[in-house]
């Protein structure tokens, strides 16, 4: 499952779609150079395309909007800790080359616990995420949040690490088991925004009973109709084709 999630995740590439209809326009070319030009112009239409921001952030928007965001300073005394989601560290084997800790765009998967945490200290912050790539190398993303809330001075209660999981399915598995995790108790699940659907639906599968804490909001009320970005656009359409075909994959394989 986690090979094949790794080779579906190049369905999610707008630019391998760019790619492919190229290289078919280049193989149809000679025998079909009708053809050949239609590909290759398809090709350019959905590289232009993808840099109009309004329609991916209209999606991710409506992904952001499943669960209420819940203010720095709100009383969580009913809730017994945090579930923190890996995401937001580089890679192993960047962190290979640095001291420092490493953060991501998505960022306030880590700082946002601790802001909460200042008001409301009795709340355990337990940290999931092992190698999510493929290949991966250099220390796992447990080993590399370590660092990074190592370098913040000490915590108490102390942050909890589990090092094994992949996915997030495999997130709310083996942080189940996890020494002295209860389930049935209180947890608040802190999560990107538009990661948290599925998350919270795979979680409450596993028996959890979890309160969404969405942070790393990417889209705001609107967005304007001329803002218009290659870069930006194709991120967000990654974004947004990644999450739809996790969720769709969760559901069939009933993780959901």
């Amino acid at each position: 499952m986690f090979l094949a999630a790794k080779i579906l995740a190049l369905l999610t590439q707008p630019l391998a779609w760019v790619a492919a209809l190229l290289l078919g326009g280049l193989l149809v070319l000679r025998r079909r150079p009708a053809l050949g030009r239609r590909l290759t112009g398809s090709a350019l239409a959905v590289l232009l395309a993808a840099g109009w921001q309004p329609l991916p952030d209209l999606l991710i928007r409506r992904l952001e909007a499943q669960y209420a965001e819940i203010p720095p300073q709100a009383d969580l005394r009913g809730y017994v800790g945090m579930v923190v989601l890996g995401g937001a560290l580089e890679s192993g084997h960047v962190a290979l080359a640095h001291t420092q800790p490493l953060l991501t765009d998505a960022a306030e998967r880590m700082t946002a616990p601790l802001a909460s945490r200042l008001r409301n200290p009795h709340l355990r912050v337990v940290f999931t995420g092992g190698e999510g790539s493929l290949l991966g190398s250099g220390p796992t993303e447990a080993e590399r949040a370590r660092n990074f809330f190592d370098s913040l001075g000490p915590s108490e209660p102390p942050i909890e690490y589990e090092a094994a999981s992949r996915n997030t399915y495999e997130n709310a598995v083996l942080t189940a088991q996890l020494p002295g995790v209860n389930i049935a108790q209180p947890w608040l699940l802190v999560t990107s925004a538009w990661h948290m659907p599925r998350a919270m639906a795979t979680f409450a599968k596993a028996g959890w009973n979890v309160t969404a804490y969405p942070v790393d909001f990417r889209t705001g009320t609107d967005t304007p109709w001329t803002e218009y970005s290659l870069e930006g656009g194709i991120v967000r359409w990654q974004l947004v084709l990644h999450e739809g075909l996790g969720l769709l994959a969760y559901r069939l394989s009933g993780r959901l």
